[in-house]
């Protein structure tokens, strides 16, 4: 058994401060005021701020809560645990890679293994339409998530720099960079100097000095693999316990399996396996924040008599137009070693080829992280995303310390043929399996040749001879977009359904277009003002919330 207070055990479920392997003594058992499916970038924020305001939350999460210090280990193969390893099926010109580039599956989901790479979308993110004639635009601005990217910046205390050159917020952060920078980094900020090319030390969720009991970073290099120390943030360290102290429910190792809507056409909550038994948790509100490939996949699956093509999609766009952003690593070889695999995975940025340059025959652009690799990882990508094998593989191997690498984020416009579905084949759960059919458009090609060029000339600039590039991707956003227009999108600019009022999905699968860099800022500012949002139709109405639990009096 836990002991008591102890947060972080590994043991899946939880109450008034203990963990125990049962759901015996659920402590909102019988209802919920909000019900949240997902315990990620988004989830985590929704049940911080909701529970803060006094809501009964339940956060129900398919994967383990991890405890960082007996969990996770400085190990490249072990820790790919901590990705969402279910089978899911691929199709179209360009089939996606699924698994740890993709989305994680435990308490934290994807900031658990994420690089800590953290950037504002920048202005021209929310109007393509109206800036190039592309896509759509947002309906929601900058503007109106401004406040919130603010708020989550000194909440998880980023780093960053003094003056970050590109988009409408150029610093300060309210922790100083990091320093000192790797030497894959050192390469890239020289190769830019030479180019005429602005770079800048990466705004990082990475801790430069002590923060809320935890340790500064010592570059150990392992942010992939979890972060043993806590130096980096993720939800499961950061606004997932503080939700438990404010009074939320956090359920492990449960697999939601349908959302169940009544007769008038409202939620009434989800029903969700655990050890193979089935459970229903009651709630008010039902926020879906499983990202971009199981929210509609839940969404489909949960079709009933008054919505035969699943909830929340009247529009037909649930599973519709998925993207990702073009991540492929451009690799040059030194004669002095560099060694990729030292230090914090991307620790210097040249956004300066973000903004549409029309000269260049595409819209968008892209952002160069100088980004480094482990030897596990580069190994496989190079013989399943770049098809070389043999004595060329051995080759590259054996002169691993000497390659420097950068990696670009690179916008993909959406396309209503990328998208999920459901295949015939069912899971252990009885849910059919996805399927995700991706092609890139021709000015995604487009781009992609742009980026890597300029990539291959950072290098270049510094004496490094242009090796190999693997294509790669990463990053999924759509699938749900909000909208104003009912007939084409899925929820509003505050994440609720257009369709059913008591329903909201709140992760990345809102996203209207891709942006050129990293997500995960925006993704939780939007679940920060989505709460917002939940809490301010609370006071007017009346009807939820605001009732401190035990545990905050």
């Amino acid at each position: 058994m836990p002991t008591k207070h102890d947060f972080v055990q590994h043991n899946c479920d939880h109450y008034d401060g203990n963990r125990y392997d049962h759901l015996d003594k659920r402590k909102y058992g019988e209802e919920a005021d909000i019900c949240i499916v997902g315990a990620g970038a988004a989830g985590g924020v929704l049940a911080y701020e909701l529970s803060q305001a006094g809501f009964k939350v339940v956060v129900i999460e398919a994967g383990p809560f991890w405890n960082p210090q007996t969990d996770f280990a400085s190990d490249e193969l072990s820790m790919h645990s901590l990705a969402w390893n279910d089978t899911r099926l691929v199709a179209g010109n360009n089939p996606l890679a699924m698994g740890h580039n993709n989305s994680g599956r435990g308490v934290g989901g994807g900031t658990v293994h994420f690089t800590g790479v953290f950037y504002r979308f920048h202005e021209s993110d929310f109007q393509l339409r109206t800036m190039d004639g592309v896509a759509d635009d947002w309906p929601i601005t900058y503007k109106d998530l401004e406040p919130y990217y603010e708020k989550i910046e000194k909440d998880i205390a980023v780093s960053g720099p003094k003056h970050f050159p590109w988009g409408p917020f150029q610093g300060p952060y309210p922790y100083p960079e990091r320093e000192p920078i790797s030497a894959n980094s050192e390469l890239f900020r020289r190769g830019c100097e030479k180019l005429g090319i602005r770079s800048a030390v990466a705004p990082l969720a990475i801790l430069s000095a002590p923060f809320d009991g935890r340790p500064p970073c010592i570059n150990r290099g392992f942010c992939n693999q979890g972060c043993l120390p806590n130096a980096k943030f993720s939800t499961l360290i950061h606004y997932i316990p503080k939700a438990i102290g404010h009074g939320a429910e956090v359920l492990s190792d449960c697999m939601v399996t349908q959302v169940v809507v009544d007769k008038s056409g409202r939620v009434t909550g989800v029903t969700f396996i655990h050890d193979d038994k089935e459970y229903f948790q009651k709630a008010k509100i039902t926020i879906i924040s499983a990202f971009c490939i199981e929210t509609p996949r839940l969404l489909l699956h949960s079709a009933c008599p008054m919505f035969p093509n699943g909830l929340a999609n009247s529009s037909g766009m649930v599973g519709k137009a998925l993207m990702t952003h073009t991540g492929h690593d451009i690799y040059a070889k030194f004669h002095d070693e560099v060694r990729i695999y030292k230090g914090t995975p991307v620790m210097a940025v040249s956004q300066e080829f973000y903004e549409t340059d029309k000269s260049r025959g595409f819209v968008k652009g892209y952002t160069l992280n100088a980004h480094g690799s482990r030897p596990l990882g580069l190994a496989k990508n190079l013989v399943s995303k770049a098809d070389i094998w043999g004595e060329k593989l051995y080759d590259i191997m054996r002169d691993y310390n000497f390659y420097a690498q950068i990696t670009m984020v690179g916008e993909v416009l959406p396309d209503n043929n990328n998208s999920v579905t459901l295949s015939n084949e069912k899971d252990e759960y009885g849910i059919p399996r996805p399927i995700i059919t991706f092609s890139y458009g021709e000015n995604d090609n487009k781009l992609i040749v742009h980026g890597v060029q300029k990539a291959n000339e950072i290098l270049e600039a510094t004496g490094g001879k242009p090796a190999f590039v693997i294509p790669d991707t990463g990053h999924l956003m759509g699938t749900c977009r909000m909208g104003n227009n009912s007939s084409t999108s899925v929820v509003d600019g505050f994440c609720r359904s257009h369709d059913i009022p008591n329903l909201y999905i709140c992760s990345a699968a809102v996203f209207v277009t891709s942006g050129g860099c990293n997500p995960t800022e925006t993704v939780m500012a939007i679940a920060a003002r989505t709460a917002d949002y939940i809490i301010e139709e609370a006071k007017k109405d009346g009807q939820y919330g605001m009732r401190k639990t035990s545990s905050m009096t």
